[in-house]
């Protein structure tokens, strides 16, 4: 991928934004415990991959925004954070495969980027908890069913209802990020190239 001084910088730009993100409202929803903050996060940061995305609309810009965030996620102070960031490049990743395979962009793909992104914060611990931190599936499993049941209001017995339940809200949430995500940079774009027609007036 060959990018041009502006495209770099664009996504620099769009890369340190997620970063900051982490690092600063990541923090204060761990310190708070805040029920589904990986969500959040990822919602966050997808809406500026996105965004970013569609100002340089070329392959492997997601990831390299996500490459960016993931490395200035390193300066967070404090605890672990080589979960955020496997959760941050997996999200981008996820991102960049649908992104690619679309093509030239358009909302769905946005939509359904924004999507499995965000589904990926529901399965991350199946991955992340036996490899980095020695849980046990079973462990992670337990904890799913836990966040669910209170989440729903359902007891872990009903394993189906909740999972079911789990999917459905991250995809919805994620597919929410792509559409936004899509009229945010129109309207950015709108703005700036406004913007750039009255400073060539002055």
């Amino acid at each position: 991928m060959k990018l041009t001084t502006r495209e770099l910088a664009l996504l620099a730009v769009f890369g340190a934004l997620w970063g900051l993100d982490e690092i600063s409202l990541g923090a204060v929803l761990k310190t708070l415990n805040i029920p589904l903050s990986g969500v959040v996060l990822a919602a966050i940061g997808l809406t500026i991959a996105l965004v970013g995305r569609a100002f340089v609309p070329r392959r492997g810009s997601t990831l390299f925004i996500g490459v960016l965030a993931m490395l200035l996620k390193l300066f967070s102070l404090g605890g672990v954070i080589i979960g955020p960031m496997v959760g941050i490049l997996s999200e981008a990743l996820v991102a960049e495969v649908v992104l690619s395979l679309a093509g030239r962009p358009r909302r769905l793909a946005f939509i359904l980027a924004g999507a499995l992104g965000t589904a990926w914060v529901l399965l991350q611990p199946f991955v992340t908890g036996p490899l980095l931190f020695g849980r046990t599936l079973f462990v992670v499993w337990l904890d799913l069913l836990d966040l669910g049941g209170r989440l729903f209001g359902l007891t872990p017995a009903a394993v189906i209802w909740i999972v079911i339940g789990l999917l459905l809200l991250h995809l919805a949430i994620g597919g929410l990020v792509g559409w936004l995500s899509w009229d945010i940079a129109r309207a950015l774009k709108n703005r700036l190239g406004r913007t750039a027609q009255a400073a060539g007036r002055i």
